[in-house]
């Protein structure tokens, strides 16, 4: 039988002999993937449908998710051919039908096909003398010889073979013996839910497939004693195609779960496949088919499944609450737009799932976190917007006391609008009790402490929140040895992160602060530049540049500053983001006159940062200063 051999770009697929090579060095690529990509080649540019792949490499297959496989096996290839499916060299995705080999194919005149070796009797046993088994003395440099003669190796090593021979054959088929002769693998404690591939065939609906990611997630960490990977940490991975063991490596966990969702005017089907990341071997695979009706218990359903299959189901599971399918799919909506940054589309769908169901307590936390953001950000009064974050947040914790995003989002709102800081930190501490491994609740509970002045317990906590996510606020652990004015730290903290987060706006901002407050201001604007760039203003960046060059750091000062003017003049901006620029050039009383203006407004910043922020260190013992200080409910620092 003669098979031929295909070459395609630098890759040389030879049928007959099973193997793939690049440049002549042979690739591995498991017999799945191997079978599909042949299938793809030999297709010659037609393509090949998902039903006529499992028909034709799993049909005699019973109890395997074929969608899955599909779906892995072409992620296995294109990780080996180096192949981008955005941006396709070889095997383009045709959405919602199947798959395209699109490179250009020469076949090669065809070779016999490689027959497997035949076995060749054993030859007699050659006798030899016992002097040629004794070891001959080594040379002056080699290594030092073995304490015993070869003879006395072989008849350690014969006896054990003879130990282990006679404990299989008495021990038989017993537990003990299987155990000792094939130990089991570690048991699975740590799981990274890999972003939901959308397979709807609808680019659309990428809200849902991520929506549906964080949902797997939070009821993963909800109702098992494993350990899983914040949602944050894992979207970086969303549309990238590494290695799985690399993946699970850089995230530090045991296992990987991946698959996909595909969604129909009727239906919902979900698969799941959990993989060992030290041997890349599946361990559980499951589909789920639900109507649009019943899918908001999908990821709970699927996570009992799983937990169980790994026998670490909580021991107080939390039951699934009814949630209505259209308030579910705005919610869903709403977070993917807030996760984007784009808060005031998250806005209108968290109104809309409330509306639609009033009592949906994610829903109301969702909508309490875009009122309070958008009192921080300044582009709202926050007189109107606090009162409103605490109703919606008062009503997410009434509805669902056990959700530690509304007990989060309520201490945030006490404290903002109310200026209660012992209660606030009574709601963030209630969150980290519901789930120790919130980060976002350490993380706000480490910033109100740190304008509280409580330094060291500031510290504490932050690292509390970086080594639950590290991946949320990178620039958290800088910011807080910024406020306690070790410049030093933040710079070593900072400079260590941004390796790994070089488009980091804050923690651009925060070396931007510590080299100014060390008087490295030529640094300091390069720091600014780079941060303006990482927000998407690389025209205020070339400014700051400018400025620098011609008038050293108050020129740059007085540039943000005029910046900031001209966006006040079309919209809503924090007044306390102007005393912050007023301060920095050293103008006390215009300083004091707008942080007095700030308070009236009960801009959150303000009680975030008029102690924290070096920037006002100059007016600390100014009367006035310290009044506004005491009436905001702070206690003094200094």
């Amino acid at each position: 039988m003669s098979l031929p051999v295909f070459e395609f770009g630098d890759f040389r697929l030879d049928s007959g002999r099973f193997e793939l090579l690049r440049e002549g060095r042979g690739l591995r690529l498991e017999r799945k993937p191997m079978e599909l990509l042949l299938l793809l080649v030999e297709a010659n540019g037609r393509l090949v449908t998902r039903a006529e792949i499992a028909q034709k490499l799993w049909d005699s297959e019973v109890f395997v998710d074929t969608e899955h496989g599909i779906n892995t096996a072409i992620r296995k290839i294109r990780l080996v051919l180096r192949d981008d499916p955005e941006n396709p060299r070889f095997i383009q995705t045709v959405t919602g039908m199947g798959y395209r080999f699109v490179a250009p194919v020469k076949s090669t005149p065809a070779v016999p096909a490689s027959e497997p070796p035949k076995l060749k009797a054993s030859p007699e046993p050659i006798a030899l003398p016992v002097d040629s088994l004794e070891p001959s003395a080594p040379p002056e440099d080699s290594a030092p010889r073995s304490r015993f003669p070869l003879p006395l190796w072989l008849a350690v090593a014969g006896a054990c073979a003879i130990l282990v021979a006679t404990f299989s054959l008495t021990l038989g088929p017993h537990p003990l013996a299987a155990r000792l002769l094939h130990p089991s693998p570690p048991a699975i404690v740590s799981i990274a839910v890999l972003p939901l591939e959308n397979l709807s065939g609808d680019p659309s609906q990428a809200y849902f497939a991520d929506g549906m990611t964080d949902e797997l997630i939070t009821m993963l960490a909800k109702n098992s004693t494993l350990r899983i990977t914040s949602r944050t940490s894992v979207m970086q991975y969303k549309g990238v195609h590494k290695p799985l063991t690399e993946i699970a490596s850089a995230l530090g966990v045991d296992s990987i779960l991946e698959g996909s969702v595909s969604r129909t005017p009727d239906k919902v089907h979900l698969t799941l496949q959990l993989i060992r990341a030290d041997t890349d071997t599946h361990l559980w695979a499951e589909s789920y088919d639900r109507s649009n009706n019943d899918v908001a218990a999908l990821p709970a359903d699927a996570a009992e499944d799983l937990a169980k299959r790994l026998h670490s189901t909580a021991a107080s599971p939390t039951v699934a609450r009814y949630v209505n399918s259209e308030a579910h799919d705005d919610y869903l909506r709403g977070h993917y737009f807030w996760m984007e940054g784009h808060n005031r589309d998250a806005g209108k769908y968290y109104q809309q799932a409330v509306q639609i169901q009033p009592d949906y307590a994610l829903g109301w936390a969702g909508l309490a976190e875009y009122y309070s953001v958008r009192a921080l950000d300044g582009d709202v009064d926050p007189l109107q917007a606090l009162p409103q974050a605490e109703d919606a947040a008062r009503k997410a914790v009434k509805l669902d006391p056990s959700l530690p995003q509304a007990h989060t989002v309520l201490g945030a709102a006490i404290f903002f609008n109310r200026l209660d800081w012992s209660q606030a930190l009574n709601e963030v501490t209630r969150a980290t009790e519901l789930d120790p491994r919130y980060s976002e609740a350490y993380h706000l509970h480490a910033k109100i402490l740190c304008a509280l002045g409580r330094n060291s317990e500031a510290i504490a906590v932050q690292k509390l929140s970086t080594a639950a996510n590290p991946y949320a606020h990178p620039g958290a652990m800088a910011e807080i040895y910024l406020c306690i004015r070790d410049y030093d730290a933040s710079i070593a903290d900072a400079r260590m992160r941004l390796k790994d987060f070089p488009e980091s706006a804050d923690l651009l901002f925060d070396l931007a602060e510590s080299y100014h407050w060390k008087h490295m201001d030529k640094e300091a604007t390069e720091m600014t530049a780079r941060e303006l760039s990482a927000e998407g203003d690389p025209h205020l960046a070339a400014a700051v540049r400018a400025a620098f060059q011609s008038g050293g750091f108050t020129a740059v000062v007085r540039c943000q500053l005029a910046d900031l003017e001209k966006k006040a003049r079309a919209g809503r901006v924090s007044t306390f983001n102007f005393a912050l620029f007023h301060a920095l050039l050293g103008e006390r009383d215009k300083t004091l006159a707008l942080l007095d203006q700030s308070a009236r407004e009960r801009d959150p910043l303000l009680l975030f940062l008029v102690q924290p922020d070096a920037a006002f260190d100059f007016l600390h013992a100014d009367p006035r200063y310290r009044a506004l200080v005491q009436r905001l409910g702070l206690p003094l620092t200094n």
